[in-house]
């Protein structure tokens, strides 16, 4: 087998959800890209079943779920529904996310516990209840990947407290699924994004992308597409001997606190239209109208 080979996913399954838009459709295209059947979940079932007919437009096979990762029967009917139409279980992206409910979330001394659950339970429970059942159909093939979202904020204290104590209980929950699952050879990983342009984004002023892109060495705002090589990385063959790891892919942002103005001698390899397509793409088949920018104009 050829280095190259270990990075392909022919003959494998894998399932996504939150696979509608944003990161997660991003995901679930490049699995299908690098050989997978997938699996797409996601709570819209629009923009799901969208994801789903791309992934067939490709010529792998596909399915679309609607789910509720917050609810763990759904989260079962998922894994069932991926064994059965699929034929097995080889891959699990836990990914799921809507977002906080407000703009500019209130401090800690003020923020309401109901918030607090809403986010803990999408964020890390729902984890938690996917791991179990994706292991559940793993083992029964004898080996197994799952990647789990995190996110920067679980090292840096740039978030609402209940977002960055969320994704730090991901990079644990991490780490302890992966020392006790390794004996079903099962590898569980996580993946730490910074800023990611998503609708989730979509409000994001001009002026506010390019502070971002100036607080990142790598110079440009981060794209879905950026993570995509990191997830067929910790799917495939090609890291077999890698589990239990927090592998950030944030362009450098968490690298300093930058008193200093950044400055560049090159133009970043992504150019702020290029850094937009999937946003675009999103937003359109959401029926959000924005202007060339991706910027919403509600």
């Amino acid at each position: 087998m050829s280095v190259l080979d270990l990075f392909k996913l022919d003959g494998k399954v894998a399932l996504v959800t939150g696979a509608g838009q944003g990161i997660g459709r991003a995901y679930a295209l490049a699995l299908a890209e690098a050989g997978a059947d997938v699996a797409v979940a996601d709570i819209n079932e629009r923009t799901g079943r969208h994801v789903a007919d791309e992934i067939v437009a490709l010529g792998r096979r596909s399915v679309f779920v609607k789910t509720d990762v917050t609810r763990p029967e759904e989260v079962e009917a998922l894994v069932t529904a991926t064994v059965a139409e699929l034929g097995g279980l080889d891959v699990a992206v836990n990914n799921a996310w809507a977002g906080g409910r407000y703009v500019t979330p209130p401090p800690a001394e003020e923020f309401p516990l109901e918030e607090w659950d809403f986010i803990m339970n999408l964020a890390l429970r729902a984890i938690f209840v996917s791991c179990k059942a994706e292991a559940r159909a793993m083992r029964q093939r004898g080996r197994g990947k799952i990647v789990n979202m995190a996110s920067m904020s679980a090292s840096i204290a740039n978030a609402a407290v209940a977002y960055c104590s969320a994704k730090a209980g991901v990079v644990m929950l991490t780490k302890r699924l992966a020392a006790e699952w390794g004996k079903y050879n099962i590898n569980v990983n996580c993946i730490s994004p910074s800023y990611t342009l998503s609708p989730a984004r979509r409000t994001d002023s001009e002026e506010n992308r390019e502070l971002i892109r100036s607080l990142h060495p790598m110079g440009w705002h981060e794209r879905p597409e950026d993570l995509c090589g990191t997830l067929v990385y910790l799917a495939s063959d090609a890291s077999n001997y890698v589990t239990g790891r927090d592998i950030v892919v944030d362009g450098g942002h968490t690298l300093n606190v930058w008193l200093r103005p950044l400055t560049r001698e090159m133009p970043p390899l992504v150019s702020p239209e290029d850094e937009v397509r999937s946003l675009v793409h999103d937003l359109e088949i959401l029926g959000i109208p924005h202007d060339d920018r991706g910027v919403t104009l509600e």
